[in-house]
């Protein structure tokens, strides 16, 4: 999940045309009495007259886009057929701004075409478009077809059916079941009139002037307002994304926990970013929720407060360093470590091969102090330049920050960015032998990857290792809505190989001092029920402390509507044993449409 999405000039991005269906091509038009909509949209996702020509198929405009690069129409038959699989409604890809209104009873001569938001590498599922068209208008002031509703008894518990193993695990062509799965009811829907009514925001508003709220409040309902991905079989089916036909400035500035009262309406289109989307033509009114950012608990005088927060490329030119270190203060309550994931060099983008961060890092230490927190002291290893991945140029990196009136930092020289840190017995005891130290920087697991930062710290005479990670995202990962199901997880490849090396490095530490109190923590960029999370906690060596929380409370960000879990802190046994600590998501930014980050920061409360 990239941290903020690819910016893009419209609301959809038509791509690739699928290739299995570009050679398809009739040479003589089908007729217009014979061909209806719900003919062009057949009973699977790819039409069946996908590549040929059509001639004056009939429909109501029901809605019509003029901005971005999709400009176009829909047009509804209101005279359905009786099969529920087929839908009744079209998009007509214009390209240029249409010359229709809703309301107009329109034929529309084109080519039928299958197009995959997004290229067919995606893995998205394709939209069944008229392109290349002739429209004529019929007459105009008609009466737009009733909206289908769509709510909590309209669509499946069950969200998607297995793919055809000799299609790759692609679902375009098993025919649609709309009463039995979520993705084949939205498909039957494609390109009608929908409807949802008094909707909750699962998803804050985003930059792009879209929100996703959902038809089932009850469905995996977080304690404020969310709905939480808890398992894969757990996807939320009444998620739905909402977009407008209208002007941006006028779209609903939401945050999660607030509703959509009344009734918003207009067609069902397919996105690159999410899917299934309810582009409104009407929208309901917002009616806020009044939700507030969370403050944890003080840290008592005998425990120490350990905290990760990823402050999403951050660096001198930005506008949050206040916003940060007030959520830092007042929020966090001044954790006596914090590793920081996504701190940029101090000339941010610029790739000119600068890469240390000392003026970003000094700039944050400077807010905090003035938000009235405690001067922290800091350390950290600038990596090679454009060696770990993230925006070009900016060279993120994981930091400590340590407040040296409540903890100590043991440095040990020898770490660099291209050094391994190793373990070795001093007296029986643990020690690293560079602190701070990278472990294992030169695996290939780490390629264009940032490398996980390790440390000793020392509270009240006792020594506490912790390792700041930020392992690989799920860039290049198929979407929930995609064609293949279930989507392919390719990140995890290189996840669960950097997910290993951790799990060596505290197995050998927990070999040189089986009492070791160890820490692992940051945007590990997957979920606590994941493979990777599995492989971090190995034959018990580490377990994610967030799973100590109730299931309605774990996340820390929010994606398509779905409240899930990327930052964790994952404690060795002589933490968890006592079951001494309290775990808390500080929920500051994920669910508010006004956020400095995409990402919840975590705090650990425990007695070393």
């Amino acid at each position: 999940m990239p941290s903020r999405r690819t910016a893009r000039t419209g609301a959809l991005t038509v791509a690739a045309v699928c290739s299995t269906l570009s050679a398809v091509v009739l040479t003589t038009p089908a007729h217009a009495d014979t061909v209806h909509i719900h003919d062009i949209q057949g009973t699977t996702r790819i039409s069946p007259l996908a590549g040929q020509k059509v001639t004056d198929v009939a429909g109501i405009v029901t809605g019509v886009r003029t901005y971005g690069s999709s400009k176009g129409f829909w047009i509804q038959d209101p005279t359905p057929d009786d099969d529920p699989a087929t839908s009744e409604g079209v998009f007509v890809f214009t390209s240029s701004a249409p010359k229709v209104a809703v309301g107009d009873s329109v034929t529309v001569t084109g080519t039928v075409s299958e197009y995959v938001p997004g290229g067919a590498s995606s893995g998205n599922q394709s939209l069944t478009e008229i392109t290349k068209p002739t429209v004529t208008v019929v007459s105009g002031g008609n009466a737009v077809p009733a909206a289908t509703v769509v709510d909590a008894r309209s669509v499946p518990d069950a969200y998607a059916p297995a793919g055809d193993t000799a299609a790759s695990g692609s679902i375009n062509a098993l025919p649609l079941e709309p009463a039995t799965y979520a993705l084949d009811y939205y498909e039957s829907l494609e390109g009608m009139n929908v409807q949802v009514s008094d909707a909750r925001v699962v998803t804050a508003t985003d930059p792009y002037s879209e929100l996703w709220v959902t038809v089932k409040p009850r469905e995996h309902a977080s304690h404020r307002g969310g709905s939480v991905y808890g398992s894969y079989t757990s996807q939320n089916t009444g998620r739905i994304q909402i977009q407008s036909l209208g002007p941006t400035a006028g779209f609903p500035v939401a945050n999660v926990g607030d509703e959509l009262a009344g009734d918003t309406t207009g067609p069902l289109d397919f996105n690159q970013f999410g899917g299934y989307t309810l582009v409104a033509g009407q929208l309901g009114t917002l009616e806020q929720g009044g939700l507030e950012r969370e403050t944890t608990k003080k840290q008592a005088r005998g425990e120490l407060a350990v905290a990760t927060y990823n402050v999403e490329n951050l660096d001198p030119g930005d506008a949050t360093f206040a916003a940060h270190a007030s959520a830092i203060v007042n929020n966090l309550r001044s954790p006596d470590i914090v590793s920081l994931e996504e701190i940029q060099d101090n000339n941010g983008a610029t790739d000119d091969g600068t890469v240390a961060a000392d003026q970003t890092v000094n700039k944050l230490i400077d807010a905090i102090v003035a938000a009235g927190g405690p001067e922290y002291d800091w350390r950290s290893i600038d990596p090679v330049n454009d060696q770990d991945g993230g925006e070009p140029g900016g060279n993120i990196r994981q930091v400590f920050l340590f407040n040296p009136e409540r903890v100590s930092f043991t440095d040990r020289a020898g770490g660099d960015s291209t050094t391994a840190v190793g373990v070795t017995r001093v007296h029986g005891k643990a020690q690293l032998t560079a602190s701070p130290g990278r472990i294992a920087p030169a695996d290939e697991a780490w390629k264009s990857s940032r490398k996980p930062l390790a440390g000793e710290f020392v509270f009240r005479g006792r020594t506490v290792f912790v390792i700041a990670n930020h392992l690989n995202s799920k860039g290049g990962d198929q979407g929930l809505t995609s064609q293949y199901q279930p989507p392919t997880r390719s990140s995890e490849t290189q996840r669960h190989a950097q997910a290993t090396l951790v799990n060596t490095f505290v197995d050998e530490v927990l070999k040189a001092q089986k009492n070791a109190d160890v820490i692992a923590l940051g945007d590990m960029n997957d979920f606590e029920f994941s493979d990777t999370v599995k492989i971090l906690e190995g034959d018990g060596e580490l377990w994610s402390a967030i799973k100590s929380l109730p299931k309605s409370e774990r996340y820390t960000y929010d994606y398509q509507g779905n409240s899930q879990v990327l930052d964790q802190i994952l404690v060795s046994p002589s933490i968890r044993r006592d079951c001494d600590f309290e775990y808390d998501s500080v929920h500051v930014n994920s669910e508010f449409h006004d956020q400095i980050s995409d990402h919840d920061p975590q705090v650990l409360r425990f007695r070393p």
